[in-house]
């Protein structure tokens, strides 16, 4: 890979993080249930990526000419996995601080650079781990500031769903990984978010959740998340198709900052010093680790 083309993946990779930022707005403004509002965000999705993958399709020649043959296995696995981790992620909230439940998803990058290191090769630079763990630490700080947030119902399994959470969202990147050696990303995103809808709608109606937003803005903002979806997660899959996978999943720690800020200016939530440090040491770390990740292309 060129350098202009390195920049270019990590210009598109952190677009999609920041964009991502966005759904946690847009989950709180939605009045469905947690699962429920995630198979809203797939359904309004998929019809701009099912135009998107046969566009692709036609465009590149890749492996499964649009959407005429039967779904690849690995997107599908990712489709799975990505179910799961929304479904982990926003039950764990519930259930435990928002402290914990931030730090412990937040864990996603270490299970992936181990995988990627042992799986795919991917040697890290003393540097990139260096960035890691300035990441990382930067997580846990910003989440220290939101821990007066709530105490939880039932810490231990809050924790435990949290910890699942990131080990759900490792598995998706290293599906989505692999599924971009031969699919495109909108392939990859379609096929991975029709596996996921009916998986969070079963979840949806075995916790007994509401299905329907009950307001129209309610209905606005899962529309929203559909578009944040195909423009976030869209941009996120394309990256991984050019971006060691490491890298990758450390960027996507901007969200929590995108996050905060946004919450911030829209609802007028306070971000206090911790915040402040948390998201400090989480961009730098980024920044750390994106150089050292340069130096070798």
């Amino acid at each position: 890979m060129t350098r202009a083309s390195y920049r270019k993946a990590m210009a598109v990779l952190i677009l999609g993080a920041c964009i991502i930022g966005f759904a946690p707005i847009f989950v709180r403004l939605s009045s469905a249930g947690p699962a429920a509002t995630g198979f809203w965000r797939l359904t309004f999705a998929l019809p701009l990526l099912a135009v998107l993958a046969q566009r692709a399709a036609g465009q590149s020649g890749a492996v499964g000419t649009g959407l005429k043959t039967l779904p690849p296995m690995v997107a599908v696995l990712a489709g799975l996995a990505f179910a799961a981790d929304l479904s982990f992620w926003h039950y764990a909230i519930g259930f435990t601080t928002v402290a914990n439940a931030t730090v412990l998803s937040n864990l996603t990058p270490i299970v992936v650079t181990g995988v990627a290191w042992l799986v795919f090769k991917e040697t890290p630079q003393r540097l990139f781990l260096a960035g890691l763990v300035l990441a990382i630490t930067g997580a846990f700080t910003l989440a220290h500031g939101a821990a007066s947030a709530g105490t939880g119902r039932n810490t231990g399994l809050g924790d435990a769903l949290s910890v699942g959470t990131a080990l759900w969202y490792a598995f998706y990147f290293l599906a989505v990984r692999k599924a971009r050696q031969t699919l495109t990303a909108p392939q990859v995103m379609f096929w991975s978010s029709l596996a996921a809808a009916p998986c969070l709608m079963v979840v949806a109606l075995v916790m007994h959740e509401p299905l329907l937003p009950t307001t129209s803005l309610g209905w606005a903002a899962c529309l929203g998340l559909g578009l944040v979806h195909v423009a976030g997660q869209g941009s996120i899959a394309w990256a991984l198709g050019r971006l060691p996978t490491a890298i990758t999943s450390l960027v996507v720690l901007v969200q929590p900052v995108v996050a905060a800020i946004v919450g911030w200016i829209l609802f007028a939530e306070a971000i206090g010093p911790w915040q402040i440090l948390g998201a400090a040491l989480t961009l730098s770390g980024v920044v750390l680790a994106q150089w050292a990740a340069s130096r070798v292309q």
